[in-house]
């Protein structure tokens, strides 16, 4: 259903879903009748009426309208301007991407631990696929008897390595171990090597290397790590200071969904690169959530960042902000 709202229910939505947003109080007629210099009656019938509609909803506790899912819906939708970046923040996020010494994923990390403190909302980054990726060659830089560093390199110059333990196993039966699986793999797409490994690899090394089945496990290990996607999750704490969350029990089962749904919460439903919004169910997480996210990408790598917060965000704050970062991770 389409709805068709009048200038003034507009003005009076986005002021109660502001307020709301300001002070998670419940907000009465008398406030907007300041501000809009309207009479009390006037205002709480037009209150009504997006009540009616859906748009806003009673408390318990009070005789205030709160924005009701749908509410917030429609502000997103049609009456939110972003907010422009402050000069503080702004340069504390230019501090970080104008470092060279940082890698990217450190300035992607950074940058949202930033907005996890100016905003005490949690935010989640999904790290570089590797689907599209090539395998282009395996080396090992030996460190000790024991141990030797298994470096992966992909045609997009992507890099994984790992430290692994190698007791036992003489640096000869490595090197052959090495000089197999490239021979057999290189050119195959990163996400499918591991099947290669298991159903190509696997039942030719053991002709040839002794230790077989603890070198193959090394290497099945390195790529695997190297295929799954990191996700770092920055100030998963900050829900403890919302009032939203200010019972045990909320805030046990709100970090549990959080812990539990990281997929929903950095899901890909789309190729679009543009912000994506989900409010309350919408999130697949919890109605007293809101996931705000975008898709970041690089020469080199892609990526998701989202931010985690109550349906009460800043909405206009937070999209500006993951938009900044976003163009800057790809000028990086």
């Amino acid at each position: 259903m389409i709805l068709v709202l009048t200038d003034r229910q507009k003005e009076i939505l986005k002021l109660i879903v502001m307020e709301y947003i300001k002070n998670a109080k419940p907000v009465g007629s008398n406030l907007i009748c300041d501000i809009l210099n309207c009479s009390s009656a006037t205002v709480r019938s037009e209150m009504a009426s997006l009540e009616e509609l859906g748009l806003l909803e009673k408390t318990h506790t009070s005789s205030g309208r709160v924005p009701s899912e749908e509410g917030y819906r429609y502000y997103v939708n049609n009456l939110m301007k972003p907010k422009e970046i402050s000069g503080e923040d702004m340069l504390k996020l230019q501090l970080i991407f104008s470092n060279n010494q940082l890698e990217i994923s450190d300035c992607i990390k950074k940058s949202l631990e930033i907005v996890s403190d100016i905003t005490n909302y949690t935010s989640v980054v999904l790290g570089t696929k590797s689907h599209d990726n090539i395998l282009k060659e395996i080396n090992i830089v030996p460190l000790s008897n024991d141990t030797v560093v298994v470096v992966v390199i992909t045609d997009k110059g992507f890099v994984e390595h790992k430290t692994v333990n190698v007791e036992g196993i003489s640096l000869e039966e490595i090197k052959k171990t090495v000089t197999l699986i490239n021979n057999m793999i290189i050119g195959t797409p990163i996400d499918e090597v591991s099947s290669k490994l298991e159903f190509e690899v696997k039942p030719v090394i053991g002709r040839y290397v002794k230790e077989h089945e603890r070198l193959y496990n090394v290497f099945y290990n390195v790529f695997t790590n190297f295929t799954n996607k990191s996700v770092d999750v920055v100030g998963k704490s900050n829900m403890l200071k919302l009032p939203e969350f200010s019972t045990v029990d909320k805030v046990r089962d709100v970090l549990e969904k959080l812990d539990d749904n990281i997929d929903n919460i950095v899901k890909e439903d789309s190729e679009s690169k543009d912000i994506k919004i989900y409010i309350g169910k919408e999130t697949n997480i919890d109605d007293d959530m809101t996931v705000i996210r975008t898709k970041y990408k690089t020469d080199k790598e892609e990526g998701t960042i989202a931010i985690v917060g109550p349906k009460r965000m800043e909405y206009d704050r937070v999209v500006n902000l993951l938009e900044y970062i976003k163009e800057n991770i790809e000028k990086k």
